[in-house]
């Protein structure tokens, strides 16, 4: 069963407004990232199966070594992973 009340609607908001902010993916995924772990914690949202597997997804493609850039490979399977991740939010 979904999320409710006002905390869950506020959180969904959020996570879809920083999918959809203009900038890198990179940046863009590691702050929705942090912000549904922050739903989670406050109990805002549910940590559904999908979105587990995601956001471990996620943290695979942001994954680097000291001084290292992401580029095109990291920054498209983020793009493709928030993406997922928006379509299972009402679920959360």
């Amino acid at each position: 069963m979904p999320s409710t009340g006002s905390g869950a609607i506020a959180a969904r908001a959020q996570v879809r407004e920083l999918i959809g902010q203009k900038g890198h993916a990179v940046d863009n995924a590691r702050a929705a990232r942090a912000r549904l772990e922050t739903a989670f914690a406050a109990g805002d949202l549910i940590r559904t199966p999908f979105l587990d597997q995601a956001l471990g997804d996620l943290s695979t493609a942001l994954d680097q070594e000291e001084g290292q850039r992401l580029g095109g490979k990291s920054a498209e399977a983020s793009r493709f992973i928030l993406r997922a991740v928006d379509r299972a939010l009402d679920d959360a």
